[in-house]
């Protein structure tokens, strides 16, 4: 009899160790412990106010903890130096809750601006890159439309293709489905899952739609605005079927059970 080889877990790709933020003595979070793998798509949970955004800022770059570490895989975040940070930073795409794209630009343009910045491409290679990335988000053809003539679907969509520029590692997205109606909301779950299966990146995403947490979420971490800590981290699902916490059944059920 053959024995199959045991399916190894995923390799961590970030590592979050005793991590705490706050605004001078005011704190935020505090003792964040835990593990995003290579693969996964990682939902960023908890009710209003209790620091997903600010989280995410911390773990791309844009504000600095006041304790613990942020571990990629080249090593920590804030304890190195700006260069270092940056090349590690670089690895990473953000797509931002607005979406953040220049109005002044095409489409196009937008999603050149990365490459012009941090590649030595050819004017004409980054023209087939950005076609590239347009049409893996379902744009191919809008290379020359301004955000004010696209929906809010489609922008936050060209956001995506914008944050994929680089071919990032990891990608992060705070609240991709705010503003959208229910289906462009599915259309943009459908759309991450599709990337992930076949670029293979990782994904943290910042929400508290249930939809979406259900729907395309594989690990997660559950944020407490009382406790002002993390209080639950794994699959979503099996937190629904598991957890006891009144509280994450509370914020997992709407009340509805």
């Amino acid at each position: 009899m053959t024995l199959q080889p045991e399916a190894q877990e995923p390799a961590p790709r970030l590592t979050v160790d005793h991590l705490d933020i706050a605004y001078g003595d005011f704190v935020i979070m505090r003792d964040l412990n835990f593990t995003i793998r290579r693969g996964d798509i990682f939902i960023i949970m908890g009710g209003s106010g209790c620091g997903k955004s600010t989280l995410m800022r911390v773990l791309v770059g844009l504000k600095s903890p006041s304790g613990g570490e942020v571990l990629y895989e080249e090593g920590s975040l804030w304890r190195t130096d700006e260069d270092t940070r940056a090349a590690i930073l670089r690895r990473a795409g953000v797509l931002f809750q607005s979406g953040a794209l220049f109005s002044s630009m095409t489409l196009a343009e937008n999603i050149a601006l990365p490459l012009q910045q941090y590649t030595r491409l050819r004017p004409r290679d980054i023209r087939e890159v950005v076609a590239l990335k347009l049409a893996l988000v379902g744009l191919a053809g809008f290379e020359d439309f301004y955000p004010s003539e696209i929906s809010g679907g489609m922008c936050k969509r060209a956001g995506l293709a914008r944050a994929m520029a680089l071919d990032p590692d990891i990608l992060f997205f705070d609240e991709p489905s705010a503003g959208l109606d229910p289906v462009s909301a599915n259309l943009l779950d459908e759309l991450i899952l599709e990337l992930r299966d076949s670029l293979k990146a990782t994904f943290v995403v910042v929400t508290h739609e249930l939809a979406s947490i259900f729907a395309i979420g594989n690990n997660s971490v559950y944020l407490d605005v009382e406790t002002r800590t993390m209080t639950a981290h794994g699959d979503p699902k099996k937190l629904l079927e598991e957890s006891t916490d009144p509280v994450l059944r509370h914020f997992l059920t709407r009340g509805k059970e």
